[in-house]
This record gives C-alpha cells, structure tokens and sequence, in this order.
C-alpha cells in the first residue's frame, strides 16, 4: 500500500508500506504512540524534540565518549548512565548558571 504522504519531507522518494492483519487483535502501546504522534498536536511537540532531547544524547555521545557501556549488569549500567548525565548536567550549570541568577 503506498503512503504518498509518508513521503512529503523527502520529496517524494520514499514510500511506506503497511499491512493489515486478518485477525483483529487490540491495539499495542506502539499503535497509541503512532497515533499521538501523527497528530496534529503530536507533530508540533514532537518537532521540538531535535532542540531539546537529542543534543544531550549527542553531547555524552561525542564530547564525553560514551559510544558504549564499559560495566555490565543493569544497575551498574544505570549508575554509569546516571553519572553522565550528573556531568553533563554540572556542565550545564557551570557554563550557564550565572545567567539564571
């Protein structure tokens, strides 16, 4: 099944194909987001998300070297995860807390 809307944001050189299953089944958390998305007022929350949820991941990524996990193990995993964010976010107040005072 072709989408022709699916491909406005690149022109018109892609397309997206979906299938219908025969049975019916109930609706997934996956099928609620696509829809809170897909709305009109998904779409201009979401569109905001490049300037505030991807520098911070691409900051630890980049400039902290966090391209992988060096501990194993779900809580030692989460505690690496908390302290980089603990860094980046006193990185933040370092540079910009004066501006708020």
């Amino acid at each position: 099944m072709h989408n022709p809307d699916a491909a406005n944001h690149r022109k018109g050189k892609g397309r997206q194909v979906s299938f219908e299953l025969s049975h019916k089944r109930k609706p997934t958390h996956t099928d609620w987001m696509k829809h809170r998305v897909d709305s009109a007022e998904g779409k201009f929350i979401y569109s905001h998300r490049m300037s505030v949820v991807e520098p911070v991941f691409a900051n630890i990524g980049t400039q902290k070297k966090l391209d992988r996990f060096s501990l194993r193990g779900r809580k030692k995993v989460d505690g690496q995860w908390k302290l980089y964010c603990m860094v980046h976010n006193i990185e933040k107040i370092m540079r910009y807390g004066t501006i708020a005072a």
